[in-house]
């Protein structure tokens, strides 16, 4: 804010002479207002960007958002202070710092990228790209105040008022178009280079149009020649942006990618291996979000231990949460005595891929054809709170809970909502994770399933892509139920002797003194992150 006395403190020194606004104020501060608005729309987007990528990447939502939020937070205090000996200068100034911040804001969620890829660095970047960024959009207030209060001086609180209104309502329009337009039309990439190119006119053509002759000629030939540069930048940048990300996705996987998207929820990568030797086996893996889902090669290892000890007896109506690439419903489609298969899933880009990826859809044996088949796209805890169908058997056949949005389904609240939808004498089985690799995590999801009224049944077999890996079978309202299996054929892995070893565990990863996980305190999400660390 400049008011009288600095006023005049400006006018003694060199630089940007005062400018006569007579006539056409009220446009003069309009544009003035309008980059305001842009450019915080732009800011938040940067913002939104890194956090955006860091959920991708590392999967911790809060972890990521607090750190973002937080350093930049403290790095605008910095460029507010930053500022000050620049306001003789401010409409100088203001250019460079949006042409800077352009640059680097466009070019930020590319160079993370790179240094999560190839150089390992990604936490220390993080916090180094959300300061600089920072400071520059600390910057930005003290310059348009005073360019602001140039045209026509006025008391201080309505200055103000018109700077934050501006700003606030540019935030809320950068908060919406984030997730609604330039993730869907251009993605993370792309959508960030968009973002600097609209930052960098903002911020140059008020200069240019409103403040042209406060510049010097020296300043004038500076920002012409940084536009140029920063515009062939983030024009060679967004044009190799694609194979940019192909090189950098492939970096991150052993085996070659022969398929990649970015749903609305996640990334969903297929890798397949190629084999060495004529007539060796190829592995075909997907991955959400980086996580293996399964391995083509020892897929069924998984899904028949997941499936059979729950199917045992006469199963009706069938409920599996998750499993959108159609695995576990291909075990459950074998029994005769199922009449209907109820599969809800969020992603409906995994299930297309499993319905239209010929590799997927030869081994869950289409599976999505059955006429008793339904697919529900929906989040299961929401709808779980309104379904009215009482299931002989469910599935929760969830990913790890190594996230925020996933912690919640390992909670008691959510394994309350499927003991609601068990019919009389009903079991649900859940995947809990490995109770070698993350005992604690183990063993806190199944207490969790007992502190929800369940009866459990701890068991764990061998799956090479996983290593040991844990499931818990529940009945509510009852001891814990036996473990037996009593498939239509014979299967590929699970034999009775392996099922009944599957429920002995060693002394070193028996069950441990763990807290149970809630909505409100994901105790799994922590025992997770702490154990899963390690390896």
């Amino acid at each position: 804010m400049v008011d009288a006395e600095a006023r005049r403190d400006a006018e003694a020194r060199p630089g940007e002479e005062l400018m006569d606004f007579a006539g056409r104020p009220r446009i003069a501060r309009a544009a003035v207002l309008a980059a305001v608005f842009v450019c915080a729309a732009c800011g938040l987007v940067y913002e939104l960007a890194l956090v955006a990528l860091g959920s991708y990447l590392i999967g911790d939502t809060v972890g990521q958002a607090s750190i973002v939020l937080g350093v930049m937070v403290f790095a605008m205090g910095v460029g507010a202070l930053a500022a000050k000996p620049f306001q003789h200068r401010a409409a100088s100034a203001f250019a460079a710092i949006e042409l800077l911040l352009a640059l680097l804001g466009g070019l930020s969620v590319l160079g993370l990228y790179a240094a999560f890829a190839w150089l390992d660095l990604y936490a220390p970047a993080l916090i180094g790209t959300a300061f600089v960024l920072g400071v520059l959009i600390g910057a930005e207030i003290p310059l348009l105040m005073v360019l602001l209060q140039r045209i026509r001086e006025q008391a201080a609180g309505s200055a103000v008022a018109d700077l934050f209104a501006a700003d606030y309502v540019g935030a809320l329009l950068g908060g919406l178009a984030f997730p609604f337009l330039l993730l869907p039309v251009f993605g993370q990439l792309r959508g960030a280079l968009v973002v600097g190119a609209v930052n960098a006119a903002a911020g140059v053509i008020l200069v240019f149009t409103v403040f042209r002759p406060a510049l010097s000629r020296r300043a004038k030939a500076g920002l012409g020649a940084g536009s140029v540069v920063v515009a062939l930048s983030l024009g060679y940048a967004y044009a190799v942006a694609h194979d940019f990300e192909v090189n950098a996705r492939q970096e991150l996987y052993r085996d070659p990618i022969v398929h990649a998207e970015r749903s609305r929820y996640q990334e969903i990568v297929l890798t397949e291996s190629v084999p060495i030797v004529s007539g060796g086996v190829s592995d075909m893996r997907l991955f959400l979000n980086g996580d293996l889902q399964f391995s083509s090669v020892d897929e069924y290892r998984y899904h028949e231990a997941l499936v059979h000890p729950v199917m045992a007896g006469v199963r009706g109506d069938v409920l599996v949460l998750g499993g959108g690439d159609g695995l576990a419903l291909r075990e459950v489609l074998a029994y005769p005595s199922v009449t209907s298969a109820t599969l809800v899933e969020l992603d409906p880009a995994v299930v297309a891929l499993a319905r239209t990826r010929p590799e997927i859809r030869t081994l869950n044996g289409d599976s999505f054809e059955d006429p008793r088949v339904r697919v529900v796209e929906a989040d299961a805890f929401a709808w779980l709170r309104t379904a009215a169908t009482r299931y002989d058997a469910v599935m929760v056949d969830m990913p790890d809970p190594d996230e925020t949005a996933t912690a919640k389904l390992y909670s008691v609240e959510f394994y309350t909502l499927v003991r609601n939808v068990l019919a009389e004498g009903a079991s649900m089985v859940v995947q809990a994770g490995s109770p070698y690799f993350a005992p604690k995590s183990y063993w806190c999801i199944e207490a969790t399933i007992r502190a929800a009224g369940f009866g459990t049944t701890p068991y764990h077999v061998d799956v090479p892509s996983f290593g040991d890996w844990g499931f818990v079978l529940a009945t509510p309202n009852a001891p814990g139920p036996s473990l037996r299996s009593e498939p239509p054929a014979a299967p590929r892995f699970l034999s009775p002797s392996v099922l009944a070893a599957g429920a002995v565990f060693p002394p070193d990863r028996g069950p441990v003194d763990v807290k149970v996980s809630t909505l409100l305190s994901p105790h799994v999400l922590e025992y997770v992150r702490s154990e899963w660390r390690s390896y």
